[in-house]
């Protein structure tokens, strides 16, 4: 058995699509691999503010349990009500990491007599929640609701309930939904609208709960999801849904069921965040207009602050990345088979406390790599 991994580790070695751990980004790199997006991990005074207002020494840093044993702690109560509040719907269930509650949620909702239809480009957990569920399947191409409405047409007849599935900002492209015209479709096909906003809460929408409140659609979403690992800083995430539905999953989820609940100390520190939300307006401001002149600048389609840069195959993406580093650019590979055979990249993760003058040398640095190839 270890000769057998012996030689697929020496086969690996010999390709440059190879997953290694990186290092943890040294001090004199700016960041542009962080999906820290609002800059919060960085700023002192909330964390200060944090711990006056809640004593570590009054904080537990283990639940020790699930949640329907002894795990639920009032934080989580809290959280959920806050949440559900802002989003001015009936409920807000939290779990554990986007990848719980994409892995969770679909095989719970769904049933052999269903059908789920997904954009070709949704991200590897709610590709493996499909595959968990019992529901057909069928995916139409990226953001081509043509393809989409002919697919609901053709099929929607033949099963009891249809489930579209899509992100609102895709993490490789950083293209975003047309959020209104995917609610139209659903709803003239009777079907389920699911939406997995991990890249857009926090950072669009005017008090950062997406875009599904930029393009004024919360009401119209039956389901969803998001994380708070990225531009809220911390850990965890949630799906917002009628009180029918946290019921069902509270009572079916397994990936909420069958797991250790989130610390205490994080769920407190998220909703300690989550209240201070909308006042990160400037935060949120400042992101866009960085993302706006590093799209602008490289020519890229980019709708968002995840700006791509292709370069094609996988060699060339390590070595591109690696001359940003040795410029001081952390920027690291993307590449097959996360992306596209052919399409491997440099996927920049722009944050709100990044200056102008920063994404200028980045761009300058690119462009220097490309004169000397």
């Amino acid at each position: 058995m270890y000769s057998k991994y012996k030689l697929i580790i020496n086969e690996l070695s010999q390709k440059s699509s190879k997953r290694i751990l990186p290092n943890s980004v040294p001090e004199s790199m700016v960041n542009f691999s962080s999906n820290d997006y609002l800059g919060l991990l960085q700023n002192s005074y909330l964390k200060d503010e944090f711990i006056q207002k809640h004593p570590l020494s009054e904080l537990n840093f283990s639940s020790s349990s699930s949640r329907l044993l002894t795990g639920n702690s009032t934080a989580y109560i809290k959280l959920e009500t806050q949440m559900a509040q802002a989003f001015t719907r009936e409920a807000c269930l939290v779990y554990n990491s986007g990848y719980h509650a994409n892995i969770g949620i679909l095989p719970s909702l769904t049933s052999k007599n269903d059908l789920i239809i997904a954009d070709k480009l949704v991200h590897a957990s709610l590709i493996d929640g499909i595959r968990l569920s019992q529901a057909d399947f069928k995916r139409f191409t990226h953001l081509d609701y043509e393809q989409l409405e002919q697919i609901l047409e053709t099929n929607r007849s033949h099963y009891e309930h249809v489930f579209i599935v899509c992100e609102s900002i895709y993490s490789m492209d950083g293209d975003i939904s047309d959020l209104n015209k995917l609610v139209a479709l659903k709803k003239k096909y009777n079907s389920f609208l699911y939406i997995d906003e991990a890249h857009a809460f926090g950072v669009r929408g005017q008090s950062g709960l997406g875009l599904c409140e930029e393009q004024n659609c919360i009401a119209d979403i039956d389901f969803i999801v998001g994380t708070f690992g990225k531009a809220l800083a911390s850990y965890g995430a949630y799906i917002i849904c009628d009180n029918v539905i946290k019921e069902y999953l509270v009572n079916t989820s397994r990936s909420m069921i069958f797991t250790t609940a989130l610390p205490p100390i994080n769920v407190t520190w998220t909703s300690f965040l989550f209240e201070r939300l909308t006042g990160f307006s400037e935060l949120r401001q400042n992101l866009k207009i960085l993302s706006e002149t590093m799209a602008n600048l490289l020519d890229s389609p980019s709708q968002s602050h995840i700006i791509p840069y292709i370069l094609g195959e996988n060699d060339i993406a390590v070595s591109c990345s690696k001359f940003m580093q040795d410029n001081g650019f952390y920027v690291l590979p993307i590449r097959h088979p996360t992306v596209p055979q052919g399409t491997a990249r440099l996927r920049f993760s722009l944050t709100a406390n990044m200056t102008i003058s920063q994404v200028n040398d980045v761009v300058d640095c690119l462009n220097k790599y490309k004169i000397q190839q």
